[in-house]
């Protein structure tokens, strides 16, 4: 935020070279008063949480902060008019069948990643209404005391009536990412974009966290994200995305205004389209 200090100028003292006159007659022009927002390009949007990036700082668990800085990021996307939905992961509670010294069938661990999602749903939820959002939270798992069951035309109308809908539970099936069910939700409610939100700012040729050599790519097509093996999204849900012509947007949530500006059109992050 650029601050704007006055000075006291006496009457005689005439502009010197350099000073901004114009800008001491109308110091609303000089704040830039009156400049028209920029308006987004996207009307509906799904918007892809890990559960690792409501853990912030810390390993496990809800950061109360970093829930709160998401949650005021959603509101300034949503004041903007957009339709937004948001998917959420629940690696920060339970991994499945990646948790570490449990051996556990898959279904079954899956199944535990289902209901952490719901967790994480639910704080989702209260963070966004504590900010102004009215909010739906669906669950592929029904429960109905916590959640609305996912249906995809009620789904629909909720974003209509201007209310953030979380989608959690995943797909509600074992064997499938909650990358997936993005992918999926993204059809099912006919949103423009996918927008993934990462701790990095978009794609690299490497793990950028462990490779200080890698090349960022701004740009980059479905079958090439496959083909190299890229960590954007599951090998699924890319599949299911390029079948359907869904570009996605990766960024990085940690810096503040990211998403306003990718909801913009700014070039932030790296875009994965079918050319």
């Amino acid at each position: 935020m650029t601050a704007i200090i006055g000075r006291r100028f006496s009457a005689r003292m005439p502009a010197r070279e350099g000073t901004n006159s114009d800008a001491m007659k109308n110091p609303q022009k000089e704040r830039g008063a009156g400049a028209a927002p920029k308006a987004p390009v996207y009307s509906r949007i799904v918007v892809k949480l890990s559960g690792e990036s409501l853990s912030g700082p810390d390993e496990f668990g809800i950061h109360a902060e970093t829930i709160q800085g998401i949650a005021r990021e959603v509101k300034s996307v949503h004041d903007l008019g957009v339709e937004v939905a948001l998917i959420v992961g629940g690696g920060n509670i339970f991994r499945g069948a990646r948790q570490h010294g449990l051996t556990i069938d898959r279904a079954t661990g899956d199944y535990m990643g289902m209901l952490a999602t719901v967790l994480n749903g639910l704080a989702m939820q209260d963070a966004l209404e504590k900010v102004g959002c009215q909010t739906r939270l669906m669950s592929a798992i029904e429960m109905h005391q916590v959640a609305e069951p996912f249906i995809r035309r009620r789904a629909a109308r909720h974003l209509e009536k201007k209310r953030v809908v979380i989608f959690a539970g995943g797909t509600g099936n074992p064997y499938f990412s909650t990358d997936t069910a993005a992918a999926l939700r993204a059809m099912e409610v006919k949103a423009q974009v996918i927008l993934k939100a990462t701790r990095v700012d978009g794609i690299y040729d490497a793990d950028p966290e462990k490779v200080k050599t890698a090349k960022k790519i701004e740009r980059i097509t479905y079958l090439d994200v496959l083909q190299k093996g890229l960590s954007v999204m599951d090998s699924t849900a890319i599949s299911l995305c390029m079948d359907n012509k869904m570009p996605i947007v990766v960024f990085n949530m940690n810096v503040p205004g990211n998403l306003k500006r990718v909801v913009v059109g700014e070039r932030v992050g790296s875009t994965v389209t079918a050319a």
